[in-house]
């Protein structure tokens, strides 16, 4: 294997770090989200089935996750621009051996 090989898997492991934080980090809150429309409507007697507040809280998520996890999201769009670029480079890379050129500057 070349030595421009060893990156793409350090930059993919990386993008599928970012993501998992970012997905776990909004599940989470759908599940707090979804704690306190149950708990909130209890406090006023009323009895929301628990898909239905999960659908509001799916639905608030939503927007609230775009701006209270912003940093969380632009570190997953870096690594997949990283990842992009890796591939873009080892295609133009291929390419180029199969042309029977060296590998490109």
């Amino acid at each position: 294997m070349s030595e421009t090989s060893s990156a793409p898997p350090a930059a993919g492991r990386r993008l599928a770090v970012d993501l998992a934080l970012y997905t776990v980090a909004r599940l989470g809150l759908v599940v707090v989200l979804t704690a306190l429309i149950v708990g909130i409507t209890h406090l006023f007697g009323v009895a929301v089935p628990l898909i239905v507040a999960l659908l509001f809280a799916v639905l608030l998520a939503l927007p609230l996750s775009m701006v209270l996890f912003r940093s969380l999201r632009a570190r997953v769009n870096e690594s997949i621009a990283r990842v992009d670029e890796r591939r873009r480079h080892d295609k133009a890379d291929l390419r180029a051996k199969l042309r029977g050129e060296g590998p490109p500057a």
